[in-house]
């Protein structure tokens, strides 16, 4: 990859699309991850407005420290970054006196878990209506279009998606480029939407380099049958999730009323 090449592109194409849209510039959720540390950057080196916004929900304190030094370090090396703070904790909470937690409990915790994703981009496009911004997307391809490992219309509700044509390999090699801090370049990845550290690795049972050649062997029409050991479960792994989330990769569902019966 031609990592300064990509980075110009990506940085041009968000400031092309922003000002064609008529907009003061982007908003974004700082988590302490990669993904939102490399967006976050791009958005600031178009020049444009950037709010960072941390919203913590019983957060790991790792995710909060790495958040926190991100932005620092974004504030001092571009003029045009803001920063907010909005605790949901107490929101989230609210929310739970008001609605059913009864079922299985992997069941309510993950219901749980796409709230807080939900909550959060309330947040966002709150902020980004007050102030005429645009909410910038943090998936990469392997979490948007192979594993749909996001929450529908919680982090996947984004207005614009700068390195969702990026594996997660390249967009550490982009992190690498910008400078992100060393202590999230080392961190493992995590969604940071259950209240602890646990990875994404921990959640899926595989990791982004695994998944990455999973994506690939689908791309060249593989099958389990192609494999054994690590390798086949990994792929079963691969396929499992991106069978169960197609319907977050795919336009929504629309019932078109045939012309005879309108």
């Amino acid at each position: 990859m031609q990592t300064e090449k990509v980075v110009d592109y990506i940085v041009n194409w968000l400031k092309d699309y922003a000002t064609n849209a008529g907009v003061n510039g982007f908003v974004i959720g700082i988590s302490g991850g990669i993904d939102s540390a490399v967006t976050s950057t791009l958005c600031a080196k178009t020049g444009l407005d950037l709010l960072c916004i941390e919203m913590p929900i019983h957060q790991a304190a790792s995710h909060v420290s790495r958040a926190q030094e991100h932005i620092t370090q974004l504030k001092q090396r571009f003029s045009n970054v803001k920063d907010t703070r909005v605790d949901l904790t107490p929101v989230f909470e609210e929310f739970k006196t008001e609605v059913s937690l009864e079922g299985k409990q992997a069941t309510v915790d993950m219901a749980l878990a796409n709230t807080r994703a939900r909550l959060r981009m309330t947040t966002l496009y709150y902020h980004a209506g007050l102030l005429g911004l645009l909410v910038a997307g943090t998936g990469n391809k392997v979490e948007d279009f192979g594993v749909g490992f996001y929450t529908k219309y919680g982090d996947g509700g984004v207005d614009l998606s700068p390195i969702a044509d990026l594996m997660k390999s390249e967009v550490y090699a982009i992190g690498d480029y910008l400078n992100v801090p060393e202590s999230i370049m080392k961190a493992a990845p995590s969604d940071g939407l259950f209240g602890d550290a646990r990875s994404d690795e921990d959640q899926i049972g595989a990791s982004y380099p695994e998944l990455e050649w999973a994506m690939q062997m689908k791309d060249e029409g593989k099958t389990d049958a192609d494999f054994d050991g690590r390798q086949k479960e990994v792929f079963q792994i691969f396929m499992r999730y991106n069978r169960s989330n197609t319907h977050k990769m795919i336009p929504i569902p629309v019932c078109e009323i045939p012309k005879d019966l309108k």
